[in-house]
């Protein structure tokens, strides 16, 4: 058991060293909430990956905010708590806020594995040492530019990328990419921007030789994605239709992708993201590890999980670097010549806090102990 003896949440703001554009919208500066747990003199931390604005979820900064300080932490705070799991049926009864959920969880696995002397990998089994992984690269602002961004980031050393396409900037950029670099991995996402009408287009994409189209259609839609499948010979892939091992099932039965994306938050934990992958390993089906502009915290979880066997595509865990001049972590994850990222070996999640830049970067923070609030 541990005994939950303080909270803190850390509401955090970090500028890209680039913006991000999405179909959803376009970020300059990423918000987080940064989640430290005091355990019989052990600290845990957790990132939680809501942003600023509901485009990629419904979930934010200000409701998880919510949600952590009115509902989670009344429930663990003061309470021995055995694990993950026991934290996990614990907060059952809130529907939902899987974002939020999943931080605490992080937190956690990371006094877990101080408790027991392991690191995150060591505590899951993983069974590589460096993970494989590629970038992601925003909406540009012509195919021209998009060429030139993606050939700066295979000068750093990576050989895969996915770029972001949203009707109207699809078939165009894909194909200006392929031509210019018709031998690298090459990957696009949608972010649930397309109708399966106007997902018909997509058909051209066949003709790239992509390791597969992100989740087109609909964020919360299984059923379409079955029947476009069906019409392409490129490999689906879900993400924001992915919520839990059971929506994995339905998609696996359904037919409706050949990939899956697993974002630990995104499913409410570490513990359901390796249901998913044991689930799909099962069922022979590939995934690989998606990234929400994590800092050094939640790059740290990220890289634990993908260390699992059928993490079998490159994962979207790059460089530090790649988005940040300055991390809230003393650690600073840098690309290999190979394309790929050394797991953390540090017990549990593996990294520290620089206190001075959690404090610059902090917008507002609530201590909470069993005595009440400081």
């Amino acid at each position: 058991m541990m005994k939950i003896d303080h909270i803190t949440l850390t509401h955090i703001s970090m500028p890209l060293v680039s913006p991000f554009e999405t179909s959803f919208g376009r970020t300059t500066d990423r918000e987080c909430i940064l989640i430290t747990i005091q355990s019989e003199g052990l600290t845990g931390y957790g990132e939680c990956v809501a942003d600023r604005d509901p485009g990629y979820s419904y979930e934010t900064t200000g409701t998880a905010w919510h949600i952590l300080k009115d509902f989670i932490v009344p429930m663990i705070l003061g309470q021995d708590v055995k694990d993950a799991a026991d934290f996990q049926q614990r907060v059952a009864g809130i529907r939902g806020h899987h974002l939020a959920k999943a931080g605490v969880e992080m937190a956690f696995w990371d006094l877990l594995g101080k408790r027991e002397g392991k690191s995150l990998r060591e505590l899951f089994n993983g069974q590589r040492e460096k993970v494989a992984v590629g970038v992601s690269v925003g909406l540009q602002e012509s195919p021209e530019a998009l060429v030139q961004a993606v050939e700066k980031y295979l000068a750093n050393g990576y050989r895969r990328v996915k770029i972001k396409i949203k009707p109207g900037r699809d078939v165009g950029d894909a194909s200006g990419v392929r031509k210019t670099f018709p031998e690298i991995k090459l990957q696009v996402d949608a972010n649930s921007s397309y109708t399966l009408e106007a997902a018909q287009y997509l058909k051209l994409l066949d003709q790239l030789n992509l390791l597969l189209i992100e989740q087109p259609l609909f964020e919360d839609d299984i059923w379409e994605h079955h029947k476009l499948q069906q019409q392409l010979r490129t490999p689906l892939c879900l993400d924001e239709s992915i919520l839990s091992a059971r929506h994995a099932r339905y998609a696996i039965e359904m037919d409706a992708c050949r990939i899956i994306n697993i974002k630990a938050g995104r499913v409410g934990g570490l513990g359901e993201a390796i249901a998913i992958h044991d689930l799909c390993l099962e069922r022979g089906l590939p995934v690989w590890c998606g990234g929400m502009l994590e800092t050094g915290v939640g790059r740290a979880s990220n890289l634990a999980l993908a260390s699992l066997p059928n993490f079998s595509l490159p994962a979207d865990i790059s460089a530090s670097e790649r988005y940040y001049a300055q991390d809230i972590t003393n650690e600073r994850f840098v690309l290999n010549a190979d394309s790929t990222i050394d797991i953390p070996t540090g017990l549990g999640l593996g990294v520290t806090l620089d206190p001075a830049a959690v404090r610059k970067y902090s917008r507002a923070e609530i201590s909470l102990m069993t005595h009440g609030q400081a």
